[in-house]
């Protein structure tokens, strides 16, 4: 067994490389970090040691042991800019269960988990179709140019969302605007804190009004839950409205965006339901929106893989690495939607596992199916190199995506 102290000789790397060189792929000098799946890092601001985890098989084994938290005060960060980790842990609402471990995270989540269930799902997707196919029609209707973020990847999840919630999409703009600051890394902790502020206030608002006048959505049933009070059903809400549209809206633009850059690859995407289906798997293996790595603190003393990583010690399991493991995967830095891309980490693993993967699933299935289908000749607007990346963003993407047809 070896801890950080037996690689004091080496020279540790000081935080991990977050800029890219390239729109899909990990930063190279990550890349280069593979070498180590495992290995002992410096963490920002003063260099304290911590450890940082590229490898897939490492990766899994992280995040599902219990003995790696985060019902603890993240007060350190893999890059200069702050993690969103360390902005959460500052200020966690109840009922964020993100940041709560056993026995507090297994009541808060159970309340959720029956929702989002692969029948469930397949009974939502004649809705969700009709989500998409509205937005396909106004896309039309306004001519032959679109931006497909603003049209099409943003409203498709943020009207799921806002329907199964029970959130009114007409307030649409201002939970936007604060989820997008809650994950913009360039921003100061304070001023990501208070966004976060802003949607749990909104979100309390909204609790008691429905216990008052109940409908048939997730927040009248975690309003009326005799287990939960007011701030926790907040706070739960709080998790499903921001991943529920962060996340799959940036994969919808950022996918569409890939598969336009990788003409034989859309092809094969054409090619049926079937192929669509494990294309997606692809897709999120390739891209893994979820890009600056998951952090965990060790509880206690824990081994993995030979290193002993000490109690209190930082670690980043970062996902885009492990997703292009080699070990895993051949060919891991190609888009290939012939492979099986099944047990990538792009929804993360273990208890924290993203609880409403199945909903992106079928969103993004049914999103991209549809899209190409009405737009044979979708093509980009403008230069690819002139597409803004979302590279100060927590979650990865482009911030327009102007296309045609």
């Amino acid at each position: 067994m070896s801890s950080i102290e037996g690689a004091a000789d080496e020279a540790l790397p000081y935080g991990m490389p977050y800029e890219r060189e390239t729109r899909y792929d990990p930063p190279a000098g990550l890349m280069a970090l593979q070498d180590k799946p495992l290995r002992p890092m410096r963490y920002y601001p003063d260099g304290t040691e911590g450890w940082l985890v590229t490898g897939h098989a490492e990766g899994r084994k992280v995040l599902a042991d219990p003995r790696f938290v985060t019902g603890e005060r993240f007060t350190h960060s893999p890059t200069e800019l702050p993690h969103v980790f360390v902005s959460i842990s500052e200020q966690v609402p109840p009922g964020f269960f993100l940041f709560f471990d056993p026995p507090e995270h297994t009541r808060l989540r159970r309340k959720v988990t029956g929702v989002f269930t692969v029948k469930r799902m397949k009974d939502l997707e004649p809705r969700i179709a009709a989500i998409v196919d509205d937005r396909i029609a106004a896309m039309t209707a306004n001519g032959n140019e679109a931006d497909l973020v603003r049209d099409f990847a943003l409203p498709v999840p943020s009207l799921v969302i806002c329907e199964m919630l029970g959130v009114p999409y007409e307030d649409r703009d201002a939970f936007q605007e604060h989820s997008a600051t809650m994950l913009d890394l360039s921003l100061s902790v304070e001023h990501r804190n208070k966004a976060m502020g802003a949607i749990f206030a909104y979100l309390m608002q909204l609790v008691p009004a429905k216990r008052a006048e109940p409908g048939d959505d997730m927040l009248s049933a975690l309003a009326a839950d005799e287990e939960l009070h007011e701030a926790e059903a907040a706070g739960i809400a709080l998790i499903l409205l921001v991943a529920g549209h962060e996340t799959t809206a940036n994969m919808l633009a950022l996918g569409t965006f890939a598969l336009l850059e990788h003409p034989d690859q859309l092809t094969r995407f054409r090619a049926g339901p079937e192929a669509a289906a494990q294309a997606v798997e692809e897709l999120l293996r390739y891209l893994t929106v979820a890009h600056n790595g998951i952090m965990r603190i060790a509880k206690e003393d824990a081994e993995i893989d030979g290193q002993l990583i000490k109690a209190g010690q930082h670690v980043t399991v970062v996902l885009q690495a492990a997703n292009r493991d080699p070990r895993k995967y051949e060919r891991p830095g190609e888009l290939d939607l012939d492979r099986d891309a099944q047990g990538h980490l792009a929804f993360g693993h273990g208890m924290h596992q993203c609880v409403g993967q199945q909903l992106a699933r079928v969103e993004m299935r049914i999103g991209f199916a549809k899209l190409f289908a009405a737009f044979p000749d979708l093509r980009l607007a403008v230069a690819s190199e002139d597409i803004p990346m979302r590279s100060e963003m927590n979650v990865y993407g482009v911030h327009t995506l102007p296309v045609a047809w």
